[in-house]
């Protein structure tokens, strides 16, 4: 009978505090999971410090830049000479026109250019003006209307159109006075 006492006394030591799956589910959870909310807590708690205001370390600047005017004027030289369509599309279409990049059509290609042709003149300036498909617009940019239009004319007479190269408008308004 001794036997059995110091059998069952020495299977009671050696048993943890853990006795059905329930618990060990519970001490799993407070051994892991829980410490991971903790950090993340204590994370949270460290980096929502009170931190500076954006413009705080500069406020001139901050304010400046809440003040800023939403457009801008720029003075150009109206009586400058106006260049010629070849120029035009040396500096701004030869970049996509001149390989064909994003489907451009190229300068000379007339199988491309015919069917743009045929719209006209004023369709192939509006769509150089206003942009269209990958091609951004070129109105307001470097060049004015009537030098994007020469650019045009240059490029379309390539292909295989014979559209003339706008004029100047008050060379234009000149010519007129002149016919009367």
């Amino acid at each position: 009978m001794s036997d059995n006492r110091q059998e069952s006394a020495h299977a009671e030591a050696h048993t943890g505090p853990i006795k059905n799956p329930r618990q060990l589910l519970v001490a799993s959870f407070f051994a892991f999971v829980l410490p991971i909310f903790i950090i993340i807590g204590l994370v949270y708690y460290v980096t929502s410090a009170n931190k500076p205001a954006a413009g705080a370390a500069d406020p001139e600047r901050a304010i400046a830049e809440r003040i800023q005017k939403v457009g801008m004027v720029e003075i150009r030289d109206a009586n400058r000479p106006l260049k010629a369509g070849e120029e035009v599309y040396k500096a701004q279409c030869a970049a996509c026109h001149a390989t064909g990049a994003a489907g451009a059509p190229k300068v000379g290609d007339a199988g491309a250019w015919g069917a743009r042709i045929k719209t006209g003149f004023e369709a192939l300036v509006n769509s150089a003006l206003k942009g269209k498909g990958a091609m951004g617009a070129q109105g307001g940019g470097d060049f004015s209307d009537v030098e994007i239009g020469r650019a045009v004319a240059f490029m379309a007479n390539a292909g295989g159109a014979k559209f003339e190269e706008p004029k100047a408008p008050a060379a234009a308004g000149a010519e007129t006075a002149a016919a009367k």
